[in-house]
């Protein structure tokens, strides 16, 4: 119906016109007997107001694409929230978000009072019920500008990162507005923009906001016209003042082992031009890389990027699948030396991109499970202090990054978040190109609805009022910085009479512990007799 509506977005304002016309021209004939058409008139003519004011205003995306309809959706969210999940975004089952999720980032970014009355909306003796446990002392609340971490301390350009920051969405799956609110944004607050593996655009350059480029197998913007690694086009592109860091894209958490198609007939000049691919051509980005093949291979790359990059922080991003792959990983860094400067882990129930039903809800690790695993693999080999972890899976409040922190992570990147705060409202239309908000669409009238400024300055409060909130709840624990959390600051209801911390639920490993006593850990030490640095298989 949206879609119907908008096709005739201006019809909404054009036939109360014509309406008021043949109105006027039935009184001036019948003036007596058609005293009714008066109040059809005037509605007719707000209604064309309305519908004016609708497209000119910069505050509501939804409004500037569907004048006039889409007040319904705010006169049902203002009558009760519920009903307007219920009649535009699905029923409780079917709504892949939470709502008060969706609420905070909303009220965040609107710098709208992120407080409400009556006490926790959930039970809070349900079974996978969590909270943090807090200090009789707690401490003075941090200013958010505070809360970073150094990433590539022993690199010639260590960067400073945010502890929140926008995880990778490509330009071409995002409007060309969105990129530029989110950047815009980023430059605001004060924190990095992961461009996606669709390549460094020119929207991402536009505000100077800091970009971490993420390279995917289809080598987009470093690679040559057969889809092989370019190292001089990477070497010109990554000496870039605007990228801080550059990651290697193993897999994604929406479809971990799944490549990729842009069919021949969406490859745009434009896009051509940025990927670095031929038009009348689909666009590959395959399953795997061609440039290595092996857990050594591997690490020799991200060492090569870092030094083509002019000594930048390298690292690269996976969802954690085969546990021996990534020991394998781990045991080529004892034999090489070499250690990426970062890692970042993506859960399975990430990904705000289209993906196959199948690999969305069934394949790869989900997030706490893969972050616990590499932190204490690399607490394991006695890495962890080389090495920072940032990540990413429906990470959205405050209490969704300190529980992170606290399971292994040094950073956080989030996706949805930052694109609700941009104006997406889940209509999960994305693959279709109609988002009705123009975020996730290449439809010049569509993305319109975008204002960039006002957008910019939702994105940059929604990061700094969540910063506030985790800086609260750190000081609320009795802690001086995130860094501070751990897994038993964290508890969790197993069933109706247990309850388990974080750090009961997660193994924890002791430095060096696979070096030394790999045995002593079922989990950990099946896993890393399998492993092998010269392979990413099995070995039995």
């Amino acid at each position: 119906m949206l879609q119907t509506i908008f096709t005739l977005r201006y019809a909404l304002i054009t036939w109360p016109a014509i309406l008021i016309a043949v109105s006027a021209g039935l009184m001036a004939v019948f003036p007596a007997q058609d005293w009714w058409l008066l109040p059809v008139a005037g509605l007719c003519l707000a209604s064309v107001l309305i519908g004016i004011h609708d497209l000119r205003q910069t505050r509501h995306a939804v409004l500037r694409n569907y004048p006039v309809a889409a007040h319904l959706r705010f006169l049902l969210e203002s009558i009760r929230p519920e009903m307007r999940q219920y009649f535009f975004e699905g029923d409780k089952d079917g709504t892949p978000f939470p709502r008060d999720k969706r609420a905070i980032v909303y009220q965040r970014a609107k710098r709208d009072l992120d407080k409400r009355p009556f006490g926790t909306q959930f039970d809070v003796y349900q079974e996978q019920y969590e909270w943090l446990h807090h200090s009789i002392a707690p401490q003075p609340v941090q200013p958010h500008e505070a809360l970073r971490t150094l990433i590539g301390a022993g690199t010639a350009k260590p960067y400073s990162a945010s502890l929140l920051n926008i995880s990778a969405m490509s330009y071409g799956s995002l409007s060309a507005n969105a990129i530029r609110a989110l950047n815009k944004g980023a430059k605001a607050g004060g924190f990095f923009h992961d461009t996606g593996e669709g390549g460094v655009s020119p929207y991402h350059r536009e505000n100077g906001g800091d970009l971490v480029w993420e390279l995917g197998s289809g080598y987009f913007g470093a690679r040559t016209p057969e889809g092989s690694f370019d190292p001089v086009k990477f070497a010109d592109a990554a000496t870039d003042p605007q990228i801080r860091m550059v990651e290697l894209k193993l897999s994604q958490g929406a479809k971990p082992g799944h490549g990729g198609v842009l069919p021949a007939a969406k490859v745009t000049a434009e896009i051509s031009r940025i990927r670095g691919v031929p038009m009348g051509q689909d666009c590959n980005s395959p399953a795997h890389h061609a440039a290595f093949s092996t857990p050594t291979g591997l690490l020799e790359f991200v060492a090569t990027m870092r030094d083509l990059s002019g000594g930048k922080p390298a690292g690269f991003k996976l969802c954690i699948g085969h546990p021996w792959e990534f020991l394998a990983i781990c045991k080529a860094m004892i034999q090489t030396g070499i250690t990426p400067d970062f890692i970042v882990v993506d859960g399975k129930e990430g990904g705000t991109g289209a993906a196959p039903l199948e690999f969305m809800d069934y394949v790869g690790m989900p997030l706490r499970d893969g972050l616990s695993f590499v932190h204490n693999a690399l607490v394991g080999i006695g890495v962890r202090d080389k090495v920072r972890i940032g990540a990413s899976g429906k990470i959205t409040s405050a209490f969704d990054i300190a529980r992170t922190l606290a399971l292994g992570a040094d950073w956080c990147n989030a996706a949805r978040g930052f694109m609700f705060a941009v104006g997406c409202i889940q209509a999960q239309s994305c693959h279709t190109g109609e988002c009705p908000t123009g975020v996730a669409t290449q439809d010049p009238l569509r993305q319109r609805a975008i204002v960039v400024p006002d957008k910019a300055e939702r994105v940059a409060s929604f990061h700094r009022n969540t910063l506030h909130a985790l800086a609260e709840l750190v000081a609320a624990a009795g802690l001086s910085h995130p860094s501070e959390l751990k897994p038993h600051h964290f508890q969790r209801r197993a069933s109706s009479d247990k309850v388990i911390s974080l750090a009961e639920q997660y193994e924890q490993l002791a430095p060096d512990q696979l070096l030394t006593e790999p045995g002593s850990s079922p989990r950990y030490g099946e896993a890393w007799s399998h492993a092998s640095a010269d392979s990413f298989a099995r070995m039995t």
